[in-house]
């Protein structure tokens, strides 16, 4: 689907539907998980550190398929979210 094809959210108050939003909804996904932000369904901030991984394993997945096709500013979206997120959870796992 080209832009031109694209839904136009900005009459409905959505984010726009393009990569770098896909990637920061997996992104905020794994960050409920790590226990960094809250729960949208419960509003609590809990740690699921296998489910953080399957976000970032996700992530990872996408990273691999996409080679060669993304923009260069997607490519570093992926990139850097995808670093932020591998530290992050080191972090998590090592204080508990």
């Amino acid at each position: 689907m080209s832009d031109e094809d694209a839904p136009k959210d900005a009459d409905s108050g959505l984010p726009p539907t393009d990569f770098g939003t896909f990637v920061l909804s997996l992104s905020h996904s794994a960050l409920v998980h790590l226990g960094d932000a809250p729960d949208p369904a419960s509003g609590h901030r809990e740690s699921n550190l296998p489910m953080a991984q399957h976000s970032i394993d996700m992530l990872a997945m996408l990273h691999e398929k996409t080679k060669g096709n993304l923009t260069g500013e997607e490519e570093r979206i992926l990139d850097q979210t995808l670093y932020d997120l591998r530290m992050r959870f080191v972090e998590v796992s090592r204080s508990g």
